[in-house]
């Protein structure tokens, strides 16, 4: 899906929040600013000179987007600190340090905030050359860390193997509730499921499918985070007892109707709440920034992603994960099946 930075704060802070892109992006481009207190710093007059634009333009944008700005790193010096820096300046540029000498104040950005007005100044062409290139080097990185495809970026959290193993058990317990106490149907397993999904995240499993890009071949809940993957749990689990109460006092076998009677009671309950809104917003948000997928149903829910998600995705304890899982595949594979 095309990001346009100009206009969307969610993309901007999906990248500013990523770290590891914040450090390939430095690495990658050539700008020269002061280095002061271990950041790169850029002054208004260098940002103009930088994104060829006129310095009323920065004001302009600053004032606009201050919250944001200032959010992002951008400062304004005064006193002490300000002294310091101009001393740094001097060191760096010498005679060609364009500052007043009675300046008493002075507007700087670190790279992040410099990045930060990158994405929103539209009339650069400076800048849009390097919102392009941060886009880029985003969804390079994220290629890298996932072997050139996001399908499976899920399964780099730590929590994945266990909450895997947990919802497959209890999914054989409801599907075995569905099969000894409701009338046969073949298509009372899907149709549940179905209601499950809809239920937690809106959509049926052909279109989450279809949002994600799968395969025919490929097995959704392979592809749900840890948080997605205990809900579905809970429901399952909680969904078998009340199927089988309700046999064991009718003493036959329920019809369609009569389950989805127990279910529309079922996920009516006041508890599912925090759980489903927390479990949205991570679906929602975090498929949109790792995998460019956008769940129209939960649009509502996106949010941007912090640091501490990044790292727990794209970072070295993923990458451990990643290998960890490729040596055991056969392993957990033996674990997931029927005994």
């Amino acid at each position: 899906m095309a990001k346009d930075l100009t206009s969307s704060s969610i993309d901007r802070h999906n990248i500013l929040n990523n770290e590891l892109a914040l450090i390939e992006i430095q690495n990658k481009s050539s700008f020269t600013g002061v280095l002061w207190n271990g950041e790169i710093m850029f002054t208004r007059e260098m940002v103009s000179e930088l994104f060829e634009v006129d310095i009323r333009t920065i004001g302009r944008y600053i004032e606009q987007y201050n919250d944001e700005l200032t959010k992002n790193g951008y400062q304004v010096l005064k006193g002490k600190r300000l002294k310091e820096f101009l001393k740094e300046m001097r060191a760096s540029f010498g005679k060609d340090i364009n500052v007043p000498t009675k300046t008493t104040v002075l507007g700087v950005f670190n790279f992040r905030s410099f990045l930060n007005l990158a994405m929103l100044l539209s009339e650069s062409e400076k800048a849009k050359i390097l919102r392009q290139m941060m886009l880029d080097i985003v969804i390079d990185l994220i290629n890298q860390k996932t072997g050139g495809g996001t399908k499976y970026i899920n399964q780099r959290d730590k929590d994945f193997i266990s909450a895997s193993l947990q919802e497959d058990n209890y999914r054989r317990i409801f599907t075995d509730a569905l099969k000894l106490y409701v009338v046969d149907d073949h298509y009372k397993y899907a149709h549940f499921t179905d209601m499950i999904y809809i239920s937690i995240f809106k959509e049926k499993a052909s279109e989450y499918k279809k949002i994600l890009d799968l395969k025919a071949s490929d097995k959704v809940r392979d592809t749900f985070y840890s948080e997605i993957l205990d809900i579905i749990a809970a429901y399952e689990c909680g969904l078998a007892d009340a199927i089988k109460d309700e046999y064991e006092k009718h003493g036959s076998l329920l019809s369609r109707t009569e389950v989805e009677n127990i279910f529309s009671d079922f996920e009516k309950l006041a508890l599912w709440k925090p759980l489903i809104h927390r479990g949205r917003i991570k679906m929602a948000s975090r498929d949109m920034a790792l995998r460019d997928a956008f769940h129209y149903q939960l649009s509502e829910y996106i949010q941007p992603l912090n640091k501490d998600e990044y790292q727990k995705f794209l970072g070295a304890a993923g990458d451990e994960l990643d290998r960890l899982m490729e040596e055991n595949k056969d392993v957990l594979k033996r674990l997931k099946e029927r005994e």
